[in-house]
């Protein structure tokens, strides 16, 4: 499938009138998904993983093809490493809880993380005292290998990190910091939510021992992400919750754990959502991770042109689109970030994100009270860019000072 042909297969942009900017929030998902979705509603409405009549049966299936196919999707083998859950945010509190950790302890994470991976890690400092160590990024939030270095040592039991910045864009080198870490003996837990609807990521070739993302940011179902873990890792976790689906034998003092990946994900599932991962899986795999890096770099240096003489503007990170994945942040000077947003809405029907997007300590560190931020994804097109531009400068020329 050409990429330049995606937009017609969303239902919101077939409707036409609208930009849609905002995917690093979350996606808009296209029709197999929808699709996937309903049919579970409509034909396969019951429990996968309990009862045995026919209908249940199918959506176990459904559950164990899904995880074949994000197995195949991230490079590994084994399916049961892929762990249902509601979003990212989930899956960093999963390991957060689940490891075992002492005062002693060490978690190294960067200084420019969105709060899913910052305030984990702010609470169990207070609970259970273990340290906190940030490597320190440069002013426009690139990733400074050289400080990693200086925070490690064999105190350090865990790095957590983002893949990419939701911020600035950049990209974390995931596999040169894994490999220092694992020198030190430390595991590495990623945040991969901004990251995987955008590059490839061979988590087999990367060797973390965590990672986890939002699917709903790669045109998957709200409410649907993932946790992937080593097998001998998640063997170890303890789960973030328990009851039914998560034991084996249980008596009236005793509790069996069931094996992964059941025994992280208690209750019902969202089945549909299930289902829908595997569509969204399936729709990005026809279109290609190396076209979507492509179009995505494309069309930040065409942001970055068409947006550079705007008078009052000012970029957040860096101003290369080679260092950007897929998001935009800036400011109009004199005018608040969700001002801009607001009449990028009213007026021309373009839809960004404003405020600290969940990452507040890189703001107040920086002296900014937020930014304006534009995310593209796979259905936007250059027309896009040139129409966000053009209303872009119309409000800085009337407004900015």
């Amino acid at each position: 499938m050409e990429i330049s042909e995606a937009g017609k297969d969303f239902p919101v942009i077939r409707k036409g009138g609208i930009i849609y900017l905002d995917s690093a929030c979350q996606s808009l998902r296209p029709d197999s998904v929808i699709k996937a979705m309903i049919e579970y509603y409509e034909d396969l409405s019951s429990c996968g993983g309990r009862s045995v009549h026919g209908m249940a049966s199918k959506v176990s299936v459904e559950m164990d093809e899904t995880r074949e196919r994000l197995a195949s999707f991230f490079g590994t083998k084994d399916p049961d490493c892929y762990i249902f859950t509601k979003n990212c945010t989930e899956g960093l509190n999963t390991v957060a809880r689940g490891l075992h950790f002492s005062s002693s302890d060490t978690v190294v994470t960067t200084d420019t993380e969105h709060n899913s991976n910052h305030v984990p890690w702010l609470l169990l400092s207070k609970e259970t005292g273990i340290k906190r160590r940030f490597s320190k990024s440069s002013s426009e939030g690139e990733f400074n290998i050289e400080e990693f270095k200086k925070c490690m040592d064999r105190s350090v039991k865990l790095v957590s990190i983002c893949h990419s910045g939701n911020v600035t864009g950049c990209v974390v080198p995931v596999k040169e910091v894994t490999e220092i870490a694992h020198d030190y003996g430390a595991e590495v837990l990623v945040d991969g939510s901004q990251a995987a609807p955008h590059m490839k990521v061979d988590l087999d070739k990367l060797d973390v021992e965590y990672y986890s993302l939002s699917v709903h940011k790669m045109l998957g179902p709200s409410g649907m992400g993932i946790l992937y873990g080593k097998r001998e890792c998640l063997n170890k976790l303890k789960p973030l919750c328990s009851g039914g689906g998560t034991v084996g034998t249980v008596t009236y003092d005793t509790a069996e754990s069931a094996p992964i990946p059941d025994k992280f994900e208690a209750g019902l599932q969202n089945y549909s959502g299930i289902m829908g991962t595997k569509a969204a899986i399936e729709y990005i795999e026809r279109i290609g991770m190396e076209n979507i890096t492509i179009n995505d770099r494309a069309l930040m240096k065409k942001i970055l042109s068409e947006t550079e003489d705007i008078k009052g503007l000012e970029v957040v990170g860096p101003k290369d689109n080679e260092k950007r994945c897929g998001v935009f942040s800036f400011n109009i000077k004199g005018m608040s970030p969700h001002d801009v947003a607001m009449m990028l809405d009213k007026a021309d029907n373009i839809m960004i994100r404003s405020g600290m997007h969940c990452s507040h300590p890189f703001f107040l560190r920086e002296n900014i009270d937020g930014s304006a931020r534009a995310s593209v994804y796979l259905y936007n097109t250059m027309e896009d860019v040139i129409r966000f531009s053009s209303a872009l400068r119309k409000i800085a020329e009337t407004f900015s000072h």
